[in-house]
């Protein structure tokens, strides 16, 4: 996927007029790219137009003007982008009694190494290949950027429309399968570079 741009970007008061419109698309996508993989864990499958919203809104929040800083932001979130024949997902681990902020992160150690989130099509499987520095011996992040490298037999898989499709988290604490709905393996496909049957 092309990676963003100063020309992709707009000046702060040209985007604070249209900031509504484009968050309300913004939003009616990531519906479709968004999953809740059981109760405590959501999947966001990144593309250009979320990461240029991610970017756009850093710069609004930040007051960023500086060219060489919006140089900065663009180059932490073009790392989100998938390359090509990947998918690249933000992973967020959402504990919303604080009490248990802690225990229940805890809990999820390791979950972003060895074979442990995958996407499945049919028979075929991939697994997500985590981000390092998100997580320590004692610590883990509520927060990981992963990435699927699918084999063309899992892509040939997904393009056909009966096959289903699942989310799967293999980890002690929290294994959980769900399914994936045809919206978002439409988006996956897109992002794959293959038109969608479904």
């Amino acid at each position: 996927m092309k990676a963003l741009t100063h020309d992709d970007l707009m000046p702060l008061a040209e985007y604070e007029r249209i900031r509504d419109s484009f968050r309300s698309r913004i939003i009616t996508l990531k519906r479709r790219r968004r999953i809740s993989v059981g109760n405590k864990v959501t999947l966001v499958f990144e593309n250009r137009d979320t990461i240029q919203f991610q970017i756009l809104e850093m710069i609004r929040v930040e007051r960023i003007f500086d060219p060489a800083k919006i140089r900065e932001e663009l180059d932490v979130y073009n790392a989100l982008l998938p390359r090509e024949g990947e998918l690249s997902a933000t992973l967020l681990i959402e504990i919303t009694e604080s009490e248990h902020i802690k225990q229940e992160l805890d809990a999820f150690q390791g979950i972003d190494q060895g074979e442990t989130v995958a996407l499945q099509a049919g028979t075929h499987l991939v697994y997500g290949l985590f981000e390092t520095g998100h997580s320590k011996e004692d610590k883990i992040s509520a927060v990981h950027f992963v990435r699927f490298r699918p084999r063309r037999e899992f892509i040939e898989a997904l393009a056909r429309v009966e096959t289903p499709a699942f989310v799967e988290i293999a980890h002690p604490f929290y294994p959980v399968r769900v399914p994936v709905p045809p919206e978002m393996t439409g988006e996956w496909l897109a992002d794959l570079g293959r038109p969608s049957p479904r």
